[in-house]
């Protein structure tokens, strides 16, 4: 771990990492230019080392230079781009390739295209040795790529916080000790709805249910909800880099949440390890697991009762519902105690008042 001013960063991309990824654009950009002479322009300030590494594995002929823009306040994008140092050579029919860093907003590439549309620049592409695609909402491609990452704040190899941590080697994520993230069980009848939404409200966290992941996928017919689809309707489960790459895509979608209710996931430990595994790509992990406890009696009793009003059929059914209790305690005991040897485990009366019910979390999430 390092520290930048005020920040702390962690380790994320390694230097065989990155030279690699360098590799791989220099390699997919002289299938593409092997015939042609290219002006190459790096985006200052944070290109230079790309462009220098890469420059060295390119096998033609081409021509550099360098443009610098600013678009960054701190670890967030402006919003605006301002122009600092502008082109000064003829670009009339010339095959440009632009070299960035980082692509996130797309903002100062916006600006930099206009530009070069307007000098008659016989071709444009674009390169990076990062991407994120979940905040890139331009209608430009970006035609090559060295690594995909989520919507994080990374430092090194040329990425700065506040002009520090250029000359680093290798790539560091901002580490975020902040994030409030939290497994939430409990059985059929716990009442496990209502209190997740007493504690997206007070924590303002985003509230992840498997089970409404799923129906929105298949509904809205995205690649993951039709790859679902396939399995379910061949009467197969769903594998698990299915579902935790929904999940993810979920997580990625909300970059400013100040923590995620994982609601239903995981329930075996591999489903626990690919989810701490992602988690800490981004600089965070789970913070705890609370399970709301209430006797198979009560559950029973409340469920029949609730079947009266819901017509659900897996409620009005005694036998049924006794087998989803025995169901959801086999899959709970594996993950309490997977948690519960990182001791993030927390057992939960789950009977009584609603406000009674809900304290008891309350001050499980607070002794954190």
């Amino acid at each position: 771990m390092i520290q930048i001013h005020d920040k702390q960063f962690v380790p994320y991309i390694s230097e065989k990492e990155i030279n690699l990824a360098v590799k791989k654009l220099a390699s997919e950009l002289t299938t593409d230019y092997a015939t042609k002479k290219p002006l190459l322009i790096g985006i200052l300030n944070g290109s230079f080392m790309v462009v220098s590494d890469l420059m060295k594995e390119l096998k033609f002929d081409l021509e550099l230079s360098f443009v610098k823009f600013s678009s960054y306040e701190g670890t967030k994008s402006s919003g605006k781009v301002d122009e600092l140092i502008g082109f000064n050579q003829d670009l009339t029919n010339k095959d440009v390739i632009i070299i960035e860093d980082i692509v996130d907003t797309g903002n100062t590439l916006e600006k930099v295209l206009t530009i070069l549309n307007n000098l008659g620049a016989k071709s444009v592409k674009i390169a990076t040795l990062l991407f994120k695609p979940t905040v890139f909402d331009k209608k430009y491609e970006i035609n090559y790529v060295g690594l995909k990452i989520p919507n994080i704040f990374v430092v090194g190899y040329g990425l700065d916080y506040d002009e520090l941590g250029r000359n680093i080697k290798e790539i560091y994520k901002l580490k975020d000790n902040q994030m409030l993230n939290i497994v939430l069980f409990g059985p059929p009848g716990a009442g496990k709805g209502t209190q997740a939404s007493r504690l997206v409200e007070k924590y303002n966290l985003y509230h992840l249910s498997t089970g409404d992941v799923f129906r929105a996928n298949i509904k809205g017919k995205t690649e993951l909800g039709n790859l679902a689809k396939s399995y379910i309707d061949k009467g197969h489960l769903v594998p698990d880099e299915v579902t935790i790459k929904m999940l993810e895509s979920e997580v990625n979608k909300n970059p400013e949440a100040k923590g995620f209710i994982f609601d239903g996931f995981p329930r075996t430990d591999v489903q626990a390890d690919a989810l701490e595994s992602f988690l800490t790509n981004r600089g965070t992990e789970i913070k705890v697991m609370v399970a709301l406890d209430v006797d198979e009696e009560e559950l029973v009793k409340r469920l029949l009762l609730r079947g009266k009003d819901s017509g659900r059929p897996d409620d009005a059914n005694e036998d049924v519902v006794r087998n989803r209790i025995t169901v959801y305690n086999d899959q709970t005991a594996v993950v309490a105690d997977y948690y519960e040897k990182k001791n993030k485990y927390v057992n939960i009366n789950g009977v009584g008042s609603i406000d009674e019910i809900t304290e008891r979390l309350y001050n499980a999430v607070d002794n954190i």
